[in-house]
């Protein structure tokens, strides 16, 4: 995936949803936030993976969506990964200093964060969809 807004991958196994992962973790800056938003098992946990791994991190990750948030310590720095999805009021993720986890990281990674999209304007946003007949696809909203 490129740095086009707009542009659209088809991936068919998870392996190749991790590999894009991977390859965003290059582009995306020190300190960028990555919104992934898609319905139930879109993949947005399984590209989180490849972009943390590429990072350095070699332990599992996995969803918080009870959690809500991990923080992996990479080697190229803290990767934040949060699930906004049972979240109904930004102040609830702001209550629990995500301005200073977003600021300390490397990179974040909001799993159904649109309650945060105005507050970080500079943000990519994909979008994960399933794809006709099999597999996935990612389109780069912004």
């Amino acid at each position: 995936m490129g740095v086009t807004p707009g542009e659209t991958r088809h991936l068919g196994t998870p392996e190749e949803q991790q590999a894009l992962g991977a390859a965003l973790a290059a582009l995306v800056p020190p300190g960028g936030v990555v919104f992934l938003e898609g319905d139930l098992g879109t993949g947005k946990t399984t590209l989180t993976q490849g972009l943390v791994a590429a990072l350095g991190f070699d332990g599992e990750v996995s969803s918080p969506t009870y959690a809500l948030m991990q923080v992996y310590p990479a080697r190229d720095g803290a990767v934040l990964h949060v699930d906004a999805y049972r979240v109904e009021h930004a102040a609830e993720l702001y209550a629990m200093d995500l301005e200073r986890l977003v600021e300390d990281s490397r990179l974040s990674v909001v799993e159904w964060g649109s309650l945060f999209y105005d507050d970080f304007p500079h943000a990519w946003l994909l979008r994960l969809d399933y794809a006709e007949g099999s597999g996935r696809s990612v389109t780069r909203v912004r």
